[in-house]
């Protein structure tokens, strides 16, 4: 059966504290479902502003909100130990009462944190060799009494996390996937893909992804899943916004937002993800999209499922 439509927004943390705060719980009050949060030491993309660390800020905004569900988007395997990691999971599945979404990746190599943390940055190979184990070990120790695990990269011995997470028998585990290997990781171990896009336009955006969608299609009938239980999460990533000083192209209009969102959603697409603007000339636009755009898509997708 059709997943339900969902909207999430990945709000970055490169404002102060206060204004980034702020701006999670006005993406609550916008009614969106799900909240997505960053993990960098700092701004790998180059900015010089405040950046805050995933579970610190995660827990805090937990704390903050009541209804809407908190991702990692995405969680980097390189910065941390997976049993460590589980247990942060655990902590904020129960600080959020069960509203923990847990998103995973590989990190990227160019991201300067490894070699401002003295920490290996290891070769992409490696990183989708070692995903495997990582997302293996977490996704045990979170939905089993106990854990042995001796992989190659990562062993745990009869490791016992308490208490069991509110969500059973874990939270959805949600990866992060373009190339074929990871597509199969993501076909064997995730309740939610999640992709995105970097090329130059919205159309060639499409017809990648499309052909993702194909590939981890098979990946699953390949290892006998139903493609169908399979969330797809896409983020709609804006390449001009940085070289235009920071406009998003989907914040033009209600009209074009709600055109390119049907594009994305036609592709089997259940959860859709967008940035916070940038600028606040956007914010108004943002808002009339929440309030208006989003419901109308809902209730249509909800239809189309019903008929």
């Amino acid at each position: 059966m059709p997943h339900e439509l969902r909207f999430s927004v990945l709000v970055l943390p490169n404002v102060p504290w206060r204004e980034f705060l702020r701006r999670c719980r006005h993406v609550e009050a916008l009614g969106f479902d799900q909240l997505g949060l960053a993990d960098h030491l700092v701004d790998w993309a180059g900015g010089k502003g405040p950046w805050f660390e995933l579970w610190s800020q995660l827990s805090a905004i937990a704390m903050a909100t009541t209804r809407i569900r908190l991702a990692t988007m995405v969680a980097q395997i390189p910065l941390r130990n997976p049993a460590l990691f589980a247990l942060q999971a655990l902590t904020a599945d129960h600080i959020s009462g069960g509203r923990l979404d847990l998103g995973l990746g590989t990190g990227l190599e160019i991201d300067p944190s490894y070699r401002m943390m003295g920490i290996e940055n290891w070769s992409a190979k490696e990183r989708v060799a070692r995903f495997g184990e990582y997302v293996e070990v977490v996704d045990r120790l979170l939905s089993q009494e106990e854990t042995t695990y001796r992989g190659r990269y990562y062993q745990v011995d009869a490791a016992s996390l308490r208490p069991r997470p509110v969500q059973m028998p874990r939270p959805p585990i949600l990866i992060a996937a373009m190339g074929p290997v990871m597509l199969g990781h993501a076909a064997r171990h995730a309740d939610i893909w999640n992709s995105l896009s970097f090329a130059k336009t919205f159309e060639t955006q499409i017809e990648e992804t499309r052909g993702r969608i194909a590939a981890i299609d098979a990946r699953c009938a390949a290892i006998g899943r139903d493609p169908a239980s399979l969330r797809r999460s896409y983020l709609m990533f804006d390449p001009t916004a940085r070289s235009s000083g920071g406009v998003i192209q989907y914040y033009d209009s209600e009209d074009t937002f709600k055109r390119m969102a049907q594009q994305v959603i036609a592709l089997g697409i259940s959860d859709v993800g967008v940035y916070y603007p940038m600028l606040d000339r956007q914010i108004p636009m943002f808002e009339r999209i929440a309030q208006g755009v989003l419901p109308a898509l809902k209730a249509a997708h909800a239809a189309g499922i019903r008929g």
